[in-house]
């Protein structure tokens, strides 16, 4: 809903002003009015959706802290503008700082805390907002803010897991490109051209190398041109809902990584559906938010063939099955929940052990790539090297 932006006048006689969400400035008229509050100005607030458009996602780190702190204030019995006050004025992020000085005027203002919030998609999720929700409607406000800290610090730390398990070898695969290409296109020049003045028969990794790097000389800005382009294209392809699927179902299909992801993927989905049930949110409703949510298209597509399913009567367990995306013991866990009744239970199991999992296999990639990217590294530069001293080594024997 949009925001409005009111002045007036109280009932003791002194200027007042906030910010209203309603549907137009009549709601915010008569809202004031059911206040004792005579308006005499009210306006679209356009603050909030400049600070969205000119200034980036707010990190989820951030996120996660001020939950926490906000869940300690809320369940000491400190008033929820208060809360909003000390956290706004304590934040480091300015940007979050501000986001969070409009969800306070917003609220003193009359707005709900989840509607306040939503205003703020840049810091505040539709899963962070729904919870809200159903946190005040149900007065648990302080027990829902707790579990969405533990659900936002275990996303945190899963996806720094994720970073850890991409970034080493992208760096490693990044330098070694850039030396490769700056040794072919600067050093081995010169070693042709001392070459072909000698006039001696090249061995053939020798030939291979200078024809390398003669490619690389005459076509340097095609190369990297191609490469630039080809990222470019890759990017935009996944963006069409075709490619996203056809690239996120590879990547759930390549060795090694391909099983890492799926296991994030799991972890994911029963963390964010086992935090929504807990928390009172709608089956239908929480399975379109975690499928939002899933980071993979074909997983997404799966989730929401499950909520179809659902729709018509069916249980979780049985379409979720019928996808084959999700292992069999995710299903069966997942069924007994249904049938016990712990169904957010049994999520929040089936996560904590997908977590751990991704823990481990990430460990165990970091551990094998270490010694393949040495032995990569090694068998490329030495190649080149071994390949430009044949020819000297068939000379000195010559000689």
């Amino acid at each position: 809903m949009p925001r409005f932006q009111w002045e007036g006048v109280n009932r003791s006689g002194q200027s007042a002003s906030g910010v209203m969400v309603a549907d137009n400035a009549d709601a915010v008229g008569a809202a004031l009015r059911r206040q004792r509050i005579r308006s005499t100005k009210i306006a679209r607030a356009k603050k909030g959706m400049q600070i969205q458009f000119f200034q980036g996602k707010v990190d989820q780190l951030v996120v996660s802290i001020f939950t926490r702190q906000f869940s300690v204030m809320i369940d000491a019995g400190l008033p929820l503008v208060q809360c909003l006050e000390i956290l706004s004025g304590q934040a480091d992020d300015p940007t979050f700082a501000e986001v969070l000085d409009d969800v306070r005027r917003d609220v003193e203002g009359g707005s709900t805390l989840a509607d306040a919030m939503r205003q703020h998609e840049r810091a505040f999720t539709e899963l962070y907002c729904n919870m809200v929700a159903a946190g005040e409607a149900g007065g648990i406000l302080d027990v829902i803010l707790r579990r969405l800290a533990e659900y936002l610090e275990k996303a945190v730390k899963l996806k720094a897991a994720v970073r850890s398990a991409s970034i080493y070898p992208t760096i490693i695969i990044t330098v070694a490109t850039v030396v490769v290409f700056i040794i072919l296109w600067k050093v081995i020049p010169t070693f042709a051209s001392l070459f072909a003045g000698l006039g001696a028969q090249l061995p053939m990794p020798t030939r291979i190398v200078v024809a390398a790097s003669n490619f690389v000389a005459n076509y340097t800005v095609f190369v990297v041109g191609g490469v630039i382009g080809s990222i470019v294209a890759v990017r935009q392809y996944h963006k069409t809902d075709g490619g996203e699927r056809v690239l996120d179902g590879i990547v759930l299909k390549m060795p090694v990584i391909g099983m890492i992801m799926r296991k994030i993927a799991v972890a994911r989905f029963c963390r964010t559906l086992g935090t929504l049930v807990a928390s009172g949110v709608p089956i239908l409703d929480g399975l379109e938010i975690t499928a939002k949510t899933a980071g993979n298209r074909v997983i997404k597509d799966a989730i929401m063939e499950t909520r179809k399913s659902i729709e018509a009567g069916k249980t979780i367990a049985k379409p979720l099955e019928a996808t084959t995306v999700f292992p069999p013991m995710v299903t069966q866990m997942i069924s007994v929940g249904e049938e016990t009744g712990a169904l957010d239970t049994m999520l929040s199991k089936i996560a904590d052990f997908y977590e751990d999992e991704v823990d481990t296999a990430v460990d165990n990639l970091m551990a094998l790539l270490e010694p393949v990217m040495i032995v990569f590294l090694g068998v490329v530069i030495g190649g080149i090297v071994i390949s430009m001293y044949l020819p000297m080594f068939e000379l000195i024997n010559k000689i």
